[in-house]
């Protein structure tokens, strides 16, 4: 009888050494801000046997089931997000002000971070995280870390916030930073599903990225009739020094002028041409109120009171 060749035996592949796997790991945690995920670094020639050495002597510790800290510090904030995502489930992006973040936003610190992912798919609680399981997941950028598109990013933030102070403070900062763009904002707002205070980012959203528009002078002026002051006077046109400027509105008797900033008004050279404007104009002799668009959407009762204020003093002094 034939004798069969015996099976060839697979060689064991030679460990890296110390040094080597350090560089290997090295270079990964370097694209996540200190932390490697464990299916990389076995591309890259590091075990399963050689991370729970690293481990176990100390030089590397877990954040996870997949997440690893390539040396024994504390995680960064951007080394969190990568986490949250590796963690949190498969599919799983970030969302909200943490995908705004991550995108770049300043002068805003989450107190959480939000992902998204399939509704389907296996999850797992993650301590900081917050989990949005969804039928259909929203756009989301490829490159870097993975995370909502800008404009679905600011609508969640704002569907997301403790207060709608922080809604519109969320909606401004990522067209004020110029992460996205206005209309961008609004044509996601338009394609999304109602959610979380629909009616005050209803108006809101259009104040901001639209804010040209979005309150017309009728509003300002029945405000005023509700607070027992005359009906103010639209879109007076006044020639100044600097040349012919357009008022939002006012009171031609007693010199006194509201102009009304949309969200337009803080971006770029904006606030420039509105200093040299509103100073000619007081230097003609007009007392000059500025109420942001959204401030008489959060505020109305306080930026009135300014109003009907500065309305008493102006009539006193024309007297």
């Amino acid at each position: 009888m034939e004798s069969q060749p015996l099976p060839r035996r697979r060689k064991p592949r030679r460990r890296l050494s110390r040094a080597q796997r350090t560089r290997a790991a090295l270079g990964i945690a370097e694209l996540h801000d200190g932390v490697a995920h464990r299916a990389d670094l076995r591309t890259v020639g590091v075990t399963r046997a050689d991370v729970r050495t690293e481990i176990g002597a100390g030089r590397w510790m877990t954040a996870g089931k997949h997440t690893v800290v390539i040396g024994s510090g504390t995680l960064t904030a951007e080394a969190r997000h990568w986490q949250a995502v590796w963690e949190s489930g498969s599919g799983a992006v970030l969302d909200g002000a943490a995908a705004l973040v991550a995108s770049g936003l300043s002068g805003f610190t989450p107190t959480r971070i939000d992902v998204s992912l399939p509704r389907n798919n296996r999850r797992h609680t993650v301590p900081g995280v917050v989990r949005h399981l969804r039928s259909t997941m929203p756009p989301a950028l490829a490159v870097g870390i993975p995370r909502v598109k800008p404009e679905w990013a600011t609508i969640h933030a704002a569907q997301w916030a403790v207060s709608d102070r922080q809604a519109a403070l969320l909606l401004c900062l990522p067209v004020q930073q110029r992460l996205v763009l206005p209309e961008r904002v609004l044509e996601a707002w338009r394609a999304s599903s109602h959610g979380a205070r629909h009616a005050l980012l209803d108006v809101l959203v259009r104040d901001v990225c639209d804010g040209a528009h979005s309150l017309g002078e009728l509003d300002f002026a029945g405000m005023c009739r509700e607070r027992g002051l005359p009906e103010p006077s639209r879109q007076e046109v006044r020639r100044l020094p600097s040349g012919r400027v357009y008022l939002d509105t006012g009171w031609d008797d007693i010199a006194l002028v509201v102009e009304i900033d949309g969200g337009h008004h803080a971006m770029a050279l904006n606030p420039v041409d509105d200093a040299l404007r509103q100073n000619d104009v007081v230097l003609s002799g007009d007392r000059v109120l500025r109420i942001p668009v959204l401030g008489l959407r959060l505020k109305p009762r306080a930026f009135l009171d300014q109003v009907v204020r500065a309305h008493q003093q102006a009539e006193a002094a024309a007297a």
